[in-house]
């Protein structure tokens, strides 16, 4: 649509998985290193939780995308709003196990146990990976923490890892759950991005489709994405796609943050609140702090936090697009 208008050659901000564009914050990278290490480490139960948007199934998808062709053999499973009897006849047919273990527990008990003990003996791991993991009824928590317990006395059988929304963390907190927490070896929490993280996301993000970063989006235009998009990806793509979209329907070649906040009142994607400190009041004489003042919603004079800023001590230390991190794609 405004790819030949901007000189891509491709939509840079599309909302599918696509891993040419897998951009690793440290984050991202230690959260992907723990997917990797729970499928491949012989560990047990790995959890990983984010917010919302933080590209949660994206790593996923690269963890098990590099999981191919080696000897980690996997169940992945998206949609796990599933009866205890659909969940076994999902894994039946992801394990290529016989129609009968498909609707006999005790059958495909037997024959998974064959299978995970018969690929263990010739050097091959076996996992069962589920996204969206918050949406498990209990009674498939405990199936999948009884799953997880074969093993031999030296190492864990089954692999199992669970990502999920942070509601998935709150839940393993429950009475009834205890026992599958206590099972968990690895865990992991993906923040969203910062402020820097997420001008080199949408940096390299264009650079992939071919365009020119610094010629697309102004400073002040980022920094507004940011604060929008409170550093979840998802959302930072959203913004930029549809500020792409109105910047071609105006020909503006140069997205600035006047176009950044009309896309963000379509969106209803508010401000998050801001506090500042009153300028030229004195701290009171107590030693308190001085007193601050919050403010909301589109003020045209709002900033980011001090930390946040693009600048130090009034030098452009580094370019609001600078190179991605080594290794980032």
């Amino acid at each position: 649509m405004y790819e030949r208008f901007y000189g891509l050659n491709a939509r840079p901000f599309d909302l599918t998985p696509d891993l040419r564009y897998l951009f690793l914050t440290p984050g991202h990278s230690e959260a992907l290193a723990h997917l990797e290490y729970g499928l491949s480490g012989r560990k047990g139960i790995t959890v990983l939780t984010g917010e919302v948007g933080t590209g949660k199934t994206t790593l996923l998808r690269a963890a098990l995308e590099h999981m191919k062709g080696t000897v980690v053999r996997f169940a992945h499973l998206s949609n796990p709003t599933l009866t205890r009897r659909e969940f076994y006849e999902f894994l039946a047919a992801q394990f290529r196990l016989s129609e009968a273990a498909a609707h006999s527990k005790a059958q495909f008990l037997l024959e998974l146990t064959e299978l995970v003990q018969r690929h263990h003996e010739s050097g091959g791991v076996t996992a069962i990976v589920i996204d969206e993991a918050q949406s498990l009824p209990v009674e498939l928590l405990e199936e999948i923490r009884l799953l997880a317990n074969l093993e031999t006395n030296e190492v864990k059988l089954m692999q199992v890892v669970l990502v999920g929304q942070p509601e998935l963390g709150e839940r393993l907190n429950q009475p009834q759950l205890r026992q599958l927490k206590q099972r968990i070896a690895l865990r992991c929490v993906l923040a969203p991005m910062s402020l820097q993280e997420t001008a080199n996301y949408i940096a390299g993000r264009i650079r992939i489709a071919g365009g020119d970063p610094p010629r697309l989006f102004t400073r002040e235009a980022v920094s507004e994405i940011h604060s929008r998009a409170r550093g979840l990806p998802r959302l930072v793509s959203v913004i930029c796609d549809n500020a792409l979209v109105t910047g071609f329907a105006g020909g503006v070649w140069r997205i600035d943050r006047a176009i950044m906040l009309d896309v963000c009142r379509d969106f209803d994607f508010q401000n998050p609140p801001v506090t500042m400190q009153v300028v030229g009041e004195s701290s009171p004489s107590n030693g308190a702090a001085p007193p601050e003042r919050t403010t909301t919603g589109d003020a045209a004079d709002a900033k980011p936090p001090a930390e946040e800023r693009i600048e130090v001590a009034g030098e452009r230390r580094f370019s609001l697009f600078s190179s991605l991190r080594s290794g980032s794609r």
